[in-house]
């Protein structure tokens, strides 16, 4: 009998013991936790403050970025195109121009539009351009005899140009866009009698301005009075609008005020003298 009770004393400790032992035992962690610990606790507390430190710092320089206000070019009162629009404001919000004064021709709009080197609109004009509808230049257009160039080569190429001031073949200033394909803008030339091209200068609607080998016509006036000052004792940037490609193919543009870039104020270029803000049309 006492010799049964052992065993049945025996019996029980082996399953209780261990039991009891494991609830008294600390937990054990996998090894990717422990050393994760291990290494949070091993950080002494100026690596904790240098880590909390160049966090704030990243949260700031984000917060900053996220509330610098875009400037925008500054068209007065003057109607535009969107297209206008959103370049004129990506070339000052990305100083593009360099601090120069820039213009933009839109070429299915027809029109001319003259900035200061800040953005600020001085004055804008209907212009004549080439006959044919393309963004291109035709190879070594600018070596050729007028005679010999197509109705369909006679395209005002989209672009970037640096543009000054110089003197055509036949002594008269012009600005020359892009001296190498002859590329240039005048005062309004009288052409031919049948291209009639003072009236479709001054009439109301861009459907009749495509009539010239490539140059860009402007209005004498508008010439002498604003495109001369602009360009006189520097370079300036012209911008040709794309008609068949989009701006950002040809500029790598972006539009400045699209609601996933839009920033927390906008700035648009301070006005200057109120005698700058006008607008010419042809005579």
């Amino acid at each position: 009998m006492a010799r049964r009770l052992v065993l049945f004393v025996v019996t029980v400790n082996a399953f209780i013991l261990p039991a009891v032992a494991a609830a008294k035992s600390p937990a054990i962690a996998p090894p990717g936790v422990t050393q994760g610990l291990t290494s949070g606790l091993s950080q002494s507390p100026t690596s904790v403050l240098n880590n909390e430190a160049s966090a704030s710092s990243a949260t700031a320089e984000l917060q900053a970025t996220a509330t610098k206000p875009a400037r925008l070019a500054n068209f007065g009162s003057e109607s535009f195109s969107s297209e206008s629009r959103k370049l004129a404001d990506w070339i000052v919000d990305s100083a593009d121009n360099g601090k120069l004064p820039f213009m933009i021709i839109d070429k299915v709009q027809a029109r001319v539009f003259v900035f200061d080197a800040q953005g600020q609109l001085r004055a804008a004009a209907p212009v004549l351009l080439g006959l044919a509808i393309g963004d291109h230049t035709v190879p070594g257009i600018g070596q050729r005899k007028l005679s010999s160039i197509r109705p369909d080569e006679r395209t005002t190429p989209a672009g970037r140009f640096v543009a000054s001031l110089d003197r055509d073949i036949h002594g008269d200033e012009v600005l020359w866009v892009d001296y190498d394909s002859a590329l240039s803008l005048h005062r309004l030339v009288k052409g031919q009698p049948k291209e009639r091209r003072a009236e479709r200068l001054a009439s109301p609607t861009p459907l009749d301005n495509r009539v010239s080998f490539g140059c860009i016509n402007v209005p004498p006036k508008f010439y002498e009075q604003v495109i001369s000052p602009s360009f006189t004792g520097t370079n300036g940037i012209v911008y040709v609008l794309p008609e068949i490609r989009s701006a950002h193919d040809v500029f790598g543009s972006y539009d400045v005020q699209d609601a996933s870039r839009k920033q927390a104020s906008v700035t648009p270029a301070p006005p200057s003298d109120s005698t700058a803000q006008r607008s010419l049309s042809a005579p």
